[in-house]
């Protein structure tokens, strides 16, 4: 069942579809994330680069990203592969920490407060639904998420585009090789 977060629902407000994902290398630290925002026929695609991090902070550095790209309020449908992303707005987690004190169940502080403060900010202005799917399952932009984040973490470095969401594979791939 889809959870929702943000304020009152509007029927004026744009529907706003995003996918996102990080990927961390582990052993150095080098991280990158990616999103993809489908809204009117139009995509826009960024991804970013980040040292000495996590693959969490970069799964939470992604949604934030795509929703700090939104510039006015929206209905947003923002899927991702992060059980830890999804779960902490559908399950109340979110909610359990703040009551806490910014404590977990097991009395540990919780980590990337930071990234948490911003998206609870960032979703206070948007209607979101949160949807999980399954990574590495097919799914056509989930895939081209994962993609671009590992691209922009072995590059150390993102890209920022927007085309219609209609053009070939080709004409994204030579435009994401063009940008890198």
């Amino acid at each position: 069942m889809p959870a929702y977060s943000g304020t009152i629902l509007s029927m004026a407000r744009k529907h706003v579809l995003i996918y996102t994902d990080g990927s961390c290398d582990t052993k150095s630290g080098d991280g990158g994330w990616a999103y993809l925002l489908e809204y009117a026929g139009v995509q826009r695609r960024a991804s970013g680069y980040e040292a000495g991090t996590t693959n969490n902070r970069m799964e939470l550095t992604a949604a934030v990203k795509a929703l700090e790209a939104l510039t006015e309020p929206c209905d947003v449908t923002l899927v991702t592969d992060s059980q830890y992303l999804k779960k902490a707005f559908t399950d109340g987690w979110l909610k359990s920490w703040q009551r806490n004190g910014w404590r977990t169940a097991s009395k540990q502080p919780v980590k990337n407060k930071d990234l948490w403060l911003e998206l609870l900010e960032l979703t206070s202005r948007h209607e979101v639904r949160w949807e999980w799917t399954r990574g590495h399952a097919g799914q056509q932009q989930n895939e081209a998420v994962d993609t671009m984040a590992l691209k922009a973490r072995k590059s150390r470095r993102g890209i920022d585009e927007t085309y219609p969401a209609g053009s070939s594979a080709r004409t994204r791939a030579s435009r994401l090789t063009s940008s890198s």
